[in-house]
């Protein structure tokens, strides 16, 4: 059975930002030197001593597993050496995400268009190096929606697997109307529309500022929540949605509290709603998975290592534990590394 890691990630280097056009180098992120004073909240719990500066957004520049991997691998600089890692932990397929843009980084939307483009023909390069093992999300610039569609495009024909949006875009809830072009050209190109662990909001990334649980993690239940609520996976029937990188043990309480609110206005949420909504839903090895699957069954979770970062979701073993979780089915376990993300990735 092909086991595929659902949320693996790239740290950006010098070498993303070579993609971009001569008169765009001017975008790309500025480097800076911490040379004293401690380290900032958002860093996390390792120690840091260099951020990305763009667009007036500053964040930690490398927030990367230095233990389990070489720099080589987190960085893709050698292609060959991330195989031969993936191949060691029986993972056939990672599914790559970005790691710079799970904030926002653009002053303006040249900057984002500049700073996309770059990245997925950086990505393209690295597909095709992979001969097919390393998918990934394609970055849309929600800032200039009339070159969604000609972005997806791009993507799907270089091996791109989904669209990668974060909570809030442009201080929007995804499936607001503004989205519709860009919704509407992923579902023609059957690209899944990834929402992953982040916040694509300027103000509520300064709101939540040094507390990533309420910036990153409630911002993906509160998007959920939200599309169930109002219903917006019915209108866009085509497309496969996805929770990445938020846990799933949030599932029972979010769909309760939709249940009661959709009974209000006389309509009702469905008995399997991840499977009638085309949601997918990352678990984590924290999560007590048994009692998930009871509520929602185990066609539509997928499980990532969130390879290259040390965040709490971050287990690089995770395919592997899954196997070995206590109260898991064997059956279910094969079916969340296998054919639930061949389906959302549509692999």
């Amino acid at each position: 059975m092909t086991t595929i890691d659902a949320d693996a990630h790239v740290i950006e280097s010098a070498k993303t930002w070579s993609y971009l056009g001569d008169d765009e180098k001017h975008f790309a992120p500025i480097i800076l030197d911490r040379v004293s004073g401690g380290t900032i909240p958002q860093a996390g719990p390792s120690k840091t001593d260099q951020y990305w500066f763009s667009g007036n957004h500053i964040q930690p520049k490398d927030n990367a597993d230095t233990t389990s991997m070489d720099e080589t691998s987190r960085e893709m600089g050698n292609v060959e050496a991330r195989l031969a890692h993936m191949d060691e932990l029986e993972i056939d397929i990672q599914i790559l995400y970005p790691t710079i843009f799970l904030v926002p980084t653009a002053r303006n939307s040249a900057q984002e268009v500049a700073q996309y483009k770059a990245y997925n023909r950086w990505l393209a390069d690295i597909w095709e190096m992979s001969n097919g093992r390393l998918r990934w999300a394609a970055c849309v610039p929600t800032s200039a929606i009339n070159l969604a569609a000609e972005e997806i495009a791009f993507a799907k024909a270089h091996g791109a697997c989904c669209v990668f949006m974060r909570p809030f875009e442009c201080d929007r809830y995804i499936g607001d109307p503004y989205f519709d072009p860009l919704l509407r050209a992923a579902a023609d190109h059957d690209l899944a529309i990834s929402i992953h662990s982040g916040n694509g909001s300027k103000y509520d990334n300064l709101f939540h500022e040094g507390h990533n649980f309420g910036r990153f993690k409630l911002a993906m239940i509160s998007t959920f929540h939200w599309l169930l609520e109002n219903q917006i996976p019915a209108q866009y029937p085509d497309i496969r949605w996805a929770f990445i990188e938020a846990s799933s043990a949030w599932l029972p309480y979010a769909l309760g509290d939709v249940e009661k609110r959709l009974s209000r206005k006389g309509k009702r949420l469905s008995d399997d709603p991840l499977k009638e909504n085309n949601i997918f839903v990352t678990v984590e090895l924290s999560d007590d998975i048994p009692a998930v699957i009871n509520r929602v069954g185990d066609k539509n979770l997928v499980v990532g290592t969130d390879y290259g970062h040390t965040d709490t979701s971050a287990q690089i073993e995770a395919l592997r534990m899954l196997r070995d979780r206590e109260g898991v089915a064997a059956s279910s376990v094969d079916q969340i590394l296998g054919p639930n993300p061949v389906r959302l990735y549509s692999l």
